[in-house]
């Protein structure tokens, strides 16, 4: 076992994290990273309008697509079976019918995350999760990072070393590129409204 391996490893199998995940208020959201248990902050009203913008522009653009924004739980971390519940998840219309609470996350397109407002974000969206989501092979993860006025766009992800080979970082305002097999073209002006 390596050293990195040694520092992540739980002693808590995925199947007892969803035990205690199922039994958790509704104030409280609750993910299975790293080998560790975090909470995620509920959503405010900004969080929510930015997902409700994502989500018309993917239906606009992509009618084949669903931006699934309710929470789904996703499948992650090869070797240490996490679980993540981004805040959307893009995959062909219908892609999760006949699943549970978890899936599995082949043919997810996209992984979405919009930052909030508390201590744990810059561990939890910018790093953790990342590369959560390159260690299933999402094609693309879309981090709204609120506190720093930018989109960040990962791709190319790399499964086996757990991290995106490619990163575009653009300010609030600027014109984005969600490149294939997502094939999206946002204007982020609008992101400005959502912030602070």
């Amino acid at each position: 076992m390596t050293v990195m391996a040694e520092r992540t490893t739980s002693h808590m199998l995925a199947e007892e994290f969803e035990q205690i995940a199922s039994t958790a208020p509704e104030t409280v959201t609750l993910e299975f990273l790293n080998g560790r248990i975090e909470e995620k902050r509920v959503p405010d009203g900004d969080h929510d309008e930015i997902i409700r913008w994502l989500l018309r522009r993917c239906m606009q653009y992509r009618p084949d697509l669903f931006l699934y924004s309710s929470g789904r739980g996703l499948k992650v971390e090869e070797y240490r079976k996490g679980r993540a519940r981004p805040d959307g998840v893009l995959a062909p219309d219908g892609h999760f019918a006949g699943y549970g609470e978890w899936s599995d996350s082949d043919g997810v397109l996209m992984a979405v995350e919009v930052t909030s407002y508390d201590g744990d974000t810059d561990r939890r969206d910018r790093q953790d999760k990342p590369g959560a989501y390159a260690a299933v092979g999402i094609p693309v993860y879309l981090l709204v990072d609120r506190e720093a006025g930018t989109v960040v766009v990962h791709t190319n992800p790399d499964a086996e070393r757990g991290c995106y080979l490619d990163t575009h970082r653009a300010p609030f305002g600027e014109e984005v590129t969600l490149p294939d097999p997502v094939g999206i073209t946002l204007d982020t002006d609008i992101l400005k409204n959502y912030v602070g």
